[in-house]
């Protein structure tokens, strides 16, 4: 509890500027157009349909959806800047509706009078209109900013700072109190600032000076103090800190760690690591150097970035030939080979395994029809899945895609008979899996590689040959442990990335056994 209480400021604040700014932004977009569409029905039907668009569009993947476009126009691929112009564009439709229907309703009569008494139309909105639509427009602000609080959670996948934070790691590695912790400060805020909304709209309702002030002035703190974070952060980002990425795992918390530990002993350079990113987001922000370093597994490289749907021929092979094509291709240099694969796997409980006598995927296939199948979100999407279908011709009773961290609970439980697995994952052993063998070689190696970014080899060499120095010197068994102590023994990545490399030898480590 102490180590999530200890990054709760910091969270908190970053929380509070994704939530106040795109509310701010979309509160400044949607009430000029509910205004010019409350004068036209054809702007009137256009705006609140596209608006309606933007809304059904899931929040995780508009957010997703900005990584490439920013990155496309040469802008800042991860971090404040997409999760900024994703919730600015979520937290549009309910201000923009409840100001076009505010206005519309205005009893014809008042404008009439208002018309009468020489008001110009300019004069007639400021000065009637507004002030008599500002109690249901204020009540859209509310929603649109419990609703911005909530989507801004999802900002962590694109590498935004947020209570998001807690939530996708916590959920990884099984830490019900990060959770927990996530939750409780998202609903504080969500509370806090629909309160605040809510005196605001009294004021304005009574036409009370002191409470409309009192909520404005609070309002008005609150975007000062998430202002001034930005800027230090801003300025915080000028230093020269090198940026590890993650991906939403166990494995890759830990390794992140690893490779931040190991730049700031070899250099005393300040490392920043970026976690619970998205397998897309990550490579491109390396591409294109808003990160620095991750981990990375050569058989997704294989056939998400390369599109090669041959089956490698052996593990140094692919190796080589990925080397080749990411430095070529997207200047991106593969520093080392940990030393392991972490290659997906199909694996059953061993009673299930033993009751049914399947010991590899063909002897699955004759009863696969009985059984059902979980997997991670994107592993029936991948290629590995379609091969490894076709050439075992599997056709299970049901298919259920799930968060990663979920997986193993659905299978201890018997929600599901078989699993994609991971093969280092530590939890394996603990629930006492059967992993079958794959005979007929269809999945690909997954040899964990580092790779670095160009600007990160032209910057500080010296980083680069820190990594280097961790060339095989993790085996499978050493990963599996590691993951292990986070995910049931409940220890930090960090702690378990700091004691192993305590426990490293001088040297720059062995060479890499690829068969």
């Amino acid at each position: 509890m102490d180590e999530e209480l200890a990054l709760l400021p910091r969270l908190l604040t970053a929380h509070l500027g994704l939530t106040l700014f795109p509310l701010l932004a979309g509160t400044m977009l949607s009430v000029p157009l509910g205004v010019l569409s409350s004068r036209s029905r054809r702007v009137e039907h256009l705006v609140l349909n596209v608006g309606a668009v933007i809304q059904t569009v899931p929040s995780l993947a508009l957010l997703a959806l900005m990584v490439p476009v920013l990155g496309a126009i040469g802008a800042t691929s991860i971090g404040y800047l997409p999760a900024f112009v994703a919730l600015t564009l979520y937290s549009v439709l309910p201000v923009l509706r409840n100001t076009v229907t505010a206005l519309s309703g205005i009893d014809r009569t008042l404008i009439e009078a208002a018309r009468g008494v020489g008001m110009s139309p300019r004069e007639r909105l400021i000065h009637v209109e507004l002030p008599l639509a500002m109690p249901m427009i204020v009540a859209g602000i509310r929603t649109a900013a419990v609703w911005t609080v909530g989507a801004a959670t999802l900002a962590t996948p694109v590498g935004a700072d947020s209570l998001g934070n807690y939530i996708f790691s916590g959920l990884q590695t099984r830490n019900a109190t990060a959770v927990l912790v996530g939750c409780a400060g998202c609903a504080a805020l969500a509370l806090s600032l629909d309160g605040l909304g809510r005196m605001l709209l009294a004021g304005v309702t009574s036409r009370s000076r002191g409470i409309t002030f009192t909520a404005a002035a609070a309002f008005a703190t609150l975007y000062l103090y998430a202002g001034a974070s930005l800027a230090v952060r801003a300025g915080a980002g000028q230093r020269d800190t090198i940026t590890i990425g993650a991906k939403t795992f166990t494995e890759q918390y830990v390794l992140s760690e690893v490779l931040a530990r190991r730049i700031e002993r070899a250099s005393g350079l300040d490392c920043e690591v970026k976690q619970s990113l998205g397998s897309s987001v990550v490579f491109d922000a390396l591409r294109d150097g808003t990160i620095d370093a991750y981990v990375d597994y050569s058989g997704t490289l294989w056939t998400t970035v390369m599109k090669r749907t041959d089956a490698p021929v052996d593990r140094a092979g692919i190796v080589r030939q990925m080397s080749a094509f990411l430095r070529q291709h997207d200047g991106i240099t593969v520093v080392a080979s940990l030393g392991f694969e972490n290659s997906y796997a199909l694996a059953m409980r061993r009673a299930r395994a033993e009751q049914l006598g399947v010991q590899s995927i063909s002897d699955l296939s004759p009863v696969a029809g009985e059984l059902s199948i979980g997997g991670d979100y994107e592993f029936f999407a991948r290629p590995e899945w379609k091969r490894i279908s076709e050439a075992y011709s599997l056709q299970f009773r049901a298919q259920t895609a799930m968060d990663s961290s979920l997986m193993y609970q659905a299978i201890e439980h018997g929600a599901v008979d078989v699993l994609s697995a991971f093969s280092t994952d530590g939890r394996i052993v603990a629930l006492d899996l059967v992993v079958l063998d794959d005979d007929r070689q269809v999945i690909p190696p997954y040899d964990a590689v580092i790779l670095v970014s160009q600007a990160l080899a032209r910057r500080h060499p010296h980083a680069v040959d820190a990594l280097r120095g961790l060339s095989g010197r993790i085996d499978a068994s050493r990963m599996r442990n590691m993951n292990r102590q986070v995910d049931i023994d409940g220890r930090s990545p960090r702690s378990v990335a700091d004691e192993f490399l305590d426990g490293l030898a001088p040297g720059r480590g062995r060479s890499d056994r690829l068969r």
